[in-house]
């Protein structure tokens, strides 16, 4: 099975664990993330106000591209998700949005993509049963809080990925792994997002409280399908650092490098190597190494 892939910019940049991870991950579990052969920045934000229509164009191009190749694509970054599947939508109830958009972007729109999110893939088509038997090297029942924040499944209509208020997917998919799933209350709440373009001191606000309700919560790890979540998360406890003496630092890992180093993959190759805060420490002393079988 091929499915066309949108990677995004941020995945071809400082997030390439995240891409490569999940791409050996699809190997391994039979199938292929395509990248589209022509994409451009997806806009990282979707256009609130009805008459941005130009800013439906960048999106729309990408989802052009990928209704050339099948009916469905695929994104890892929960941003991404976020604006092609609202593009998406958008385009296929209003008509006279798509011709202008098709107009800009001088290709005829097709409003039957299907934008599906890298775990929905997952849950849906491959199933986490086939993932658990795939499992070369569980993780040793670490403790993991999946941090959802607000691109994945907001707004919840749009969305859809799963339960609005109480959604379990990536803790469905820890369980595969052999993590130990932790819920948190502030696990749908926002870590502060682009403000940390202006307001730096808002987002350690926003982004420690996150890592407080997960880790008063028991959580030793927390989880992340954003980059930008990743990046504010990850910044926001070398501020606590310096205010605080008692902080303990917690890693930030992306889902798909869970997942990769689950089932062989080499630290290198999941990229556990890049990350600020090192989550290996915690693998040697909750015994995973080596793989099984």
């Amino acid at each position: 099975m091929k499915i066309p892939y949108y990677p995004g910019c941020t995945l071809n940049t400082v997030a390439k664990g995240f891409d490569l991870s999940a791409r050996e991950s699809a190997r391994t579990l039979g199938f292929e993330l395509c990248e589209l052969e022509q994409w451009s920045c997806c806009g990282a934000s979707f256009p609130l106000t009805p008459d941005n229509i130009i800013g439906l164009t960048s999106p729309a191009k990408v989802l052009t591209a990928a209704a050339k190749v099948d009916s469905v694509v695929t994104t890892l970054c929960s941003v991404c998700y976020n604006v092609l599947k609202r593009t998406a939508e958008t385009l296929s109830e209003d008509r006279e949005r798509q011709k202008v958009v098709a107009e800009f972007i001088e290709e005829e729109y097709n409003p039957s993509i299907e934008v599906l999110h890298f775990v929905e893939i997952l849950r849906d088509k491959i199933g986490f049963e086939k993932v658990k038997e795939s499992v070369k090297r569980p993780l040793g029942g670490i403790k993991a809080a999946a941090y959802y924040g607000c691109m994945l499944l907001r707004p919840f209509k749009t969305m859809g990925i799963d339960k609005p208020e109480a959604p379990t997917v990536m803790e469905d998919l820890f369980s595969a792994l052999g993590l130990e799933p932790v819920d948190f209350p502030k696990k749908i709440e926002c870590c502060g997002a682009h403000l940390a373009m202006t307001r730096e001191d808002v987002v350690a606000k926003l982004s420690g409280d996150v890592i407080e309700s997960a880790t008063e919560c028991g959580a030793e790890i927390v989880v992340t399908s954003c980059p930008l979540c990743q990046y504010n998360l990850e910044e926001a406890q070398k501020r606590a650092m310096e205010e605080r003496r008692d902080w303990k630092t917690v890693p930030i890992v992306y889902f798909t490098q869970l997942l990769g180093y689950a089932l062989g993959q080499s630290e290198e190759e999941a990229g556990l190597d890049k990350n600020k805060w090192d989550v290996r420490a915690l693998f040697k002393e909750k015994g995973v190494g080596l793989c099984q079988g």
